[in-house]
C-alpha cells in the first residue's frame, strides 16, 4: 500500500504530513488510522528501521490535515504522536512545531492563497479543540520556499513563521487549572510534590526542579535517572486532571511534565554557557519517554500561562520584573526561547506568540508493509 506524505521540518521537529482523503483510501476507522500510521513510521522497532520514523520523540510525528474553506478556519488537522519501540499513536495531544509545518505547508500546497504581504493560516487542532494563527511573509503574493530564519536548538535556516496560540484554554479538561488551584499537593509514591497543573497548549505539569533533585545549572545530561519519578509525577497528574480513569493505562504523549527553576547561569545542552540575564526562569520538559532538546511549543504555552496564574509554581520561581513583562525568556537546553504573551485589560492571557522556522523536506509516497501483528 502506497501512502503520499509531505516531509516538513517544523521548528525542532520533523512531522509527516498527509491529505485526509489519501488516508481515508487506506484507513475509516480511528483504529485503522493508528495502524496505518504505526506501520507507516515502523514504530514497533526502536529504531523505526522499517519505516519513515526517526527514532525519537521530535521525529516520530504526524499531522492529517482537512481543508475547510468557508469554516472560521481553514483547515482542521489531528496530530499523532508515534510510538517508539511500540505500534501505539497518541492522539490527544497537540504539537506547535508541527503547527509551524502544517502553516508553510497550506500556504505552498494552496489550500491558503497566498496574500499581499503576509499570509495567516487560521488552524484549528482536533485532538484539542486549540486554534492557532501561523503568519507567513509573501511579499509581492510569491510563496516562500526557503528562507533565513533559525530557531534555538537547530542551526539549519528555514521560512520564518509566526505561531499563535489563541484562548479559550482549557479545551482538553474543560479549564486552564483542571484541579481549580494553582497549585497543588500531588502524591508521587511517597513522595508529595507542590504542582501546578495547567492546560493551555496542553495539558501540563510543572514542579521545581529542586524538589524533585534535578539540578539545571547544567542541561547537557539527559534525565534517565529521574525518570521513573517523573514518568510517574505524570501517571498522577493525569488522574488528578481527569485526563484518564484509575483503571486506564497511563499516557507518554499527556499531561506534558516539565521542572522548572529560576533564572541563573547555566550550560545548555551543547556546552554554551547562559547567563542568568539572559533570561526569566529555566525549564526542562519531558518529551513522550525522554528529555525534549529544547522545549515543545505546547508546552512553552503552558509555562507561559502558568507564569500568569499568581502563587502556581512557575509564578513563584519568577523574578517581579517578568511577571508583568509582555515578552516571557524560557531558558531551555537548547538555549533562550522567548514566547509573546498578549492580556486583555483585566490580565487574562488571550495569545502566546512564538518565531519558528519552517521547510519541506520531501514528497514521498510512503511503501507501507502491515505488521505482523496486523495481519496475524
Amino acid at each position: 500500500m502506497q501512502l503520499r506524505g509531505h516531509w516538513y521540518r517544523g521548528g525542532t521537529s520533523k512531522c509527516w504530513l498527509f491529505d485526509a482523503e489519501d488516508v481515508a483510501r487506506h484507513a475509516r476507522t480511528p483504529e485503522e488510522v493508528i495502524h496505518l500510521l504505526a506501520d507507516a513510521f515502523g514504530a514497533a522497532d526502536a529504531r523505526q528501521l522499517d519505516g519513515v520514523g526517526g527514532g525519537t520523540s521530535t521525529t516520530s510525528k504526524a499531522a492529517i490535515i482537512t481543508p475547510t474553506p468557508g469554516a472560521p478556519s481553514d483547515l482542521d488537522y489531528l496530530f499523532a504522536q508515534v510510538g517508539i519501540g511500540d505500534p501505539t499513536v497518541e492522539l490527544g495531544s497537540n504539537c506547535g512545531n508541527c503547527a509551524t509545518a502544517i502553516a508553510l505547508y497550506a500556504v505552498q500546497a494552496g489550500i491558503v492563497a497566498p496574500q499581499e504581504g503576509a499570509t495567516q493560516v487560521r488552524m484549528r487542532n482536533v485532538n484539542t479543540g486549540a486554534v492557532l494563527t501561523g503568519t507567513i511573509a509573501t511579499p509581492g503574493r510569491r510563496v516562500p520556499t526557503s528562507g533565513r530564519a533559525t530557531v534555538p536548538g537547530s542551526s539549519a535556516p528555514g521560512v520564518p513563521v509566526s505561531l499563535t496560540f489563541h484562548s479559550p484554554w482549557g479545551q482538553t479538561t474543560g479549564s486552564v487549572l483542571p484541579t481549580g488551584s494553582a497549585a497543588d499537593d500531588l502524591v508521587v509514591g511517597r513522595a508529595t510534590f507542590r504542582a501546578t497543573m495547567v492546560d493551555a497548549g496542553a495539558p501540563a505539569v510543572l514542579v521545581r526542579a529542586d524538589e524533585v533533585g534535578i539540578d539545571l545549572s547544567s542541561m547537557t545530561a539527559g534525565l534517565a535517572g529521574h525518570l521513573p519519578q517523573l514518568i510517574a509525577t505524570r501517571a498522577a497528574a493525569g488522574l488528578a486532571m481527569g485526563l484518564r480513569k484509575p483503571e486506564d493505562p497511563p499516557q507518554n504523549a499527556i499531561p506534558k511534565i516539565g521542572v522548572v527553576a529560576p533564572a541563573a547561569d547555566y550550560t545548555a545542552s551543547d556546552g554554551t554557557l547562559i547567563s542568568a540575564g539572559s533570561h526569566d526562569l529555566r525549564v526542562r520538559m519531558l518529551s513522550m519517554l525522554a528529555a525534549h532538546p529544547a522545549i515543545g511549543l505546547t508546552s512553552a504555552v503552558a509555562v507561559s500561562l502558568a507564569a500568569a496564574v499568581p502563587s502556581s509554581v512557575v509564578a513563584d520561581v519568577l523574578l517581579p520584573p517578568a511577571r508583568t513583562g509582555r515578552l516571557l525568556r524560557l531558558g531551555t537546553p537548547a538555549g533562550v526561547i522567548t514566547t509573546e504573551v498578549v492580556t486583555d485589560e483585566a490580565g487574562t492571557v488571550t495569545a502566546v506568540t512564538l518565531h519558528r522556522a519552517a521547510r519541506q523536506l520531501a514528497l514521498a509516497d510512503i511503501d507501507v508493509a502491515p505488521s505482523m501483528a496486523h495481519t496475524a
